[in-house]
Parts: structure tokens; C-alpha cells; sequence
């Protein structure tokens, strides 16, 4: 009977173990470190002058998309930011204003993902009622690693206030309520 149970169990864990290994959509054969793989970089995100916003945004090339997944904290309770990536690295003001406008390398309308928009166009952020921000989401038209298109270098601006993805160029989202600049790695 004993033996009869280590057989059983070995099969079950030989069977999770294999499942595992189960192919994707596309049939090859899909692991960790595929689906990991790709330049990343960082920013870490400080206050502006007065404010309290901040936290960490990473970044991963994932074939022809980034993954983005951000921890912010400080925020407004409840509200929804906006976030952009903005042409200069360059944190150096107290009110983040030495980034520059939007990334913008194709000339495009802001909007939402969903559209034309800049280069520099996120989804907000949407604080919980600690005013924390945790997210991931992907976006397209932008790389990691390099090209016209390429994050690394670039500012990061969290805003005080939601963009409605329609006034041009900002979004009429707010001051510049926390700063941080693009790095590999």
C-alpha cells in the first residue's frame, strides 16, 4: 500500500512538471527566461518641490512591446495621474519642467494608447486610498533597448492631476509632482 502511494504521488508531480513545460500559443516551447527576456531599465522616482510622490518604474522589451510595472507611492488617494515619458533625462528643477515636453519622435497627436498618440503617452496611474500606484501594463511604439523610439535617457513625469488624453500636447495633466530619468539596466 505504501508503494503503491509514492508511485501515485511520483506521477502526479512527474505530471505538474511536465505541464509546465507545455508549450504556447504559438508551439514552441514557452520558459522563463523566454518570456523575461529583453533590455530593461529603471527609473526611480523623486519628489518634486512640495510634493510626496514617489516610487520605481521598470521597464522590459518584450519583442516589439514594453512591459511596464510601476510602484508609487505618495500620491493622492483615490485619483488617477498622469504619467509620461518626457524628452530630457534631466531632473535638475524643483518643479520637473527641465524634462522638456512629451517624448514625441513621430510628430503625433497626445491621446491614448488605443490611438495616435506621442510616444510618451501611458496609461494613468490610479492611486488606491493609501495613494499607492501599482501596475503593470504594456505599451507599443517605444523600445528599451534602441531607436528613434528608445525610453532609456528620457524623463519620467507622474502628474498631480488625471490626463483626459484630448487637450493638446499635455493632457491637462497638472504640475509635475515627481521625476525620475530612464536607465538601462
Amino acid at each position: 500500500m505504501h508503494m503503491k502511494r509514492i508511485a501515485t504521488l511520483t506521477a502526479v508531480a512527474a505530471a505538474v512538471i511536465l505541464s509546465a513545460c507545455s508549450s504556447g500559443p504559438s508551439g514552441s516551447m514557452m520558459t522563463a527566461a523566454a518570456a523575461s527576456s529583453g533590455p530593461t531599465a529603471t527609473a526611480v522616482l523623486e519628489p518634486t518641490k512640495g510634493n510626496t510622490a514617489a516610487g520605481t518604474v521598470t521597464f522590459q522589451q518584450r519583442g516589439d512591446r514594453v512591459m511596464v510595472t510601476t510602484k508609487v507611492t505618495g500620491l493622492k488617494p483615490n485619483q488617477e495621474h498622469g504619467m509620461h515619458a518626457h524628452e530630457k533625462g534631466d531632473c535638475s528643477s524643483g518643479d520637473g519642467m527641465s524634462t522638456g515636453g512629451h517624448f514625441n519622435p513621430n510628430g503625433k497627436p497626445h491621446g491614448p494608447q488605443e490611438s495616435e498618440h506621442h510616444a510618451g503617452d501611458m496609461p494613468a496611474l490610479k492611486a488606491d486610498a493609501n495613494g499607492n500606484a501599482n501596475a503593470s501594463f504594456e505599451l507599443s511604439g517605444v523600445t528599451v533597448g534602441s531607436g528613434s523610439a528608445v525610453l532609456v535617457g528620457r524623463g519620467l513625469i507622474v502628474h498631480a492631476a488625471p490626463d483626459d488624453y484630448k487637450t493638446q500636447p499635455t493632457g491637462n495633466s497638472g504640475a509635475r509632482i515627481a521625476c525620475g530619468v530612464i536607465k538601462q539596466g
